[in-house]
């Protein structure tokens, strides 16, 4: 649950199925008079709108109840709710939820129509809000990534304290990858494969040939001919990759 502050009303956004829905009971107190949004879901534009959004992207939509209730828009005597309407079509587009942060929500898309209806000026701030705090967000992501790459690094050099043997060596794939072999050569070995070598490796692979390009840069400064860096270079990613390969680093930096 998180919220946008619109024109100064709080507007409670939440997640359905991976999709972000915006509450439209928040919305209406930002529209001067008494209105409800069964005014709003009864006007003719909006179920059209509705009607074709769910075609998009709802493949249970029930086409044949929808085309009942669209043909009764306009009539004086048309009134339907949105749990009656979500009942009767199968819509994914309005929700109605009940408890704590209870109220009528729809898609993001479907919102910001019904933003328009409360007026023009709402709807461009409740985009920039909404905007904001999905950048906000992949900053976080950004963050996070960072904070698990660094968790990880740590693993590698404390468990390097632990162990004085390298159990195994790496497999055939994993020593091209990391040690002598150019671009130009892997792909010549392999014709048939399209992108760059980078493309094939895991996770903890290029967390791994990150780590190794530092620290050939270091031996390199240090006048380390290229047979002894390969040597070190070696024995220290086997050391890693053992150590990345034993637990669910890569599982935690998918999180």
């Amino acid at each position: 649950m998180t919220k946008l502050i619109v024109k100064n009303t709080e507007v409670n956004v939440v997640r359905i199925k991976g999709e972000d829905y915006i509450c439209l009971t928040d919305m209406l107190r930002a529209k001067d008079g008494d209105f409800f949004i069964t005014d709003w879901l009864r006007n003719r534009n909006t179920l059209e709108y509705i009607g074709i959004w769910e075609k998009v992207y709802n493949p249970d939509f029930n086409y044949g109840e929808f085309a009942i209730i669209k043909g009764q828009a306009g009539l004086n005597s048309f009134k339907i709710s949105v749990k009656e309407f979500v009942a009767r079509t199968n819509a994914i587009s309005v929700q109605a939820k009940a408890g704590r942060y209870g109220g009528t929500y729809a898609h993001k898309d479907v919102a910001f129509e019904f933003a328009m209806w409360i007026s023009p000026e709402f709807k461009i701030y409740i985009v920039k809000e909404f905007q904001r705090l999905k950048t906000e967000e992949q900053r976080l992501l950004g963050w996070s990534a960072k904070r698990e790459l660094s968790k990880i690094n740590y693993r590698i050099h404390t468990d390097a304290i632990k162990q004085n043997l390298i159990p195994v060596e790496v497999t055939p794939a994993q020593a091209n990858l990391m040690f002598g072999v150019t671009a130009k050569q892997w792909r010549e070995a392999n014709p048939d494969v399209k992108g760059n070598i980078r493309d094939y490796a895991s996770i903890n692979e290029l967390i791994c040939l990150s780590n190794m390009e530092n620290l050939n840069a270091v031996f390199i400064e240090q006048g380390i001919s290229q047979s002894e860096r390969l040597i070190k270079l070696n024995q220290i990613a086997i050391h890693q990759m053992n150590v990345l390969e034993s637990g669910d680093s890569d599982k935690k930096l998918l999180k």
